[in-house]
């Protein structure tokens, strides 16, 4: 790799680090291509992306950063695993592990906040962007739903009402 190529990795990944909102370290020894590959295309279906750097430039690159926190991680043949949805990376990168014993989470970040193994897995359990934004329209429209019921009700009653009047007197 030459300086140029060093540089622009660099700059990539400052810009990476500086416009996510999570990040999380782990180490993939022992892990064939085709793990990787499996890896990588499930953080991709989830919106995060995984990144193999070299530990020198990944460092050089954190400077800076709010995820500066991770620097004492990249140590030995570490991948970074990063998201604009706080909970996607960790989300994945835990099941992965939780399948595969060959990826160990080392820790992350979450903007200024360092996450150790315990920290990411417990980012995981929570749920995603999406499921929040599905549970908040849910919360949202129930009321309605409940309005509309509470003053239909008051009419259907009287409805019956008279329908029950009605059928009395046809059979009388």
């Amino acid at each position: 790799m030459d300086r140029t190529a060093k540089a622009d990795l660099v700059s990539t990944l400052n810009g990476v680090f500086a416009n996510t909102a999570v990040v999380v370290v782990a180490h993939y020894k022992g892990l064939t291509v085709a793990e990787m590959q499996k890896l990588r295309s499930q953080m991709k279906q989830a919106g995060a992306t995984v990144k193999v750097a070299k530990n020198r430039l990944a460092n050089i690159a954190l400077d800076g950063t709010d995820v500066a926190s991770i620097k004492p991680l990249l140590k030995g043949p570490t991948l970074l695993a990063y998201s604009s949805d706080p909970v996607a990376a960790a989300k994945v990168a835990v099941d992965f592990a939780k399948a595969n014993d060959k990826l160990v989470i080392l820790g992350g970040a979450m903007g200024t906040t360092a996450l150790n193994p315990d920290g990411v897995k417990a980012l995981a359990s929570l749920p995603s962007l999406d499921e929040l934004r599905a549970k908040i329209v849910g919360l949202v429209q129930a009321p309605a739903t409940k309005v509309a019921q509470v003053v239909n009700a008051p009419a259907a009653k009287l409805a019956r009402v008279f329908g029950a009047y009605a059928k009395k007197d046809e059979a009388a």
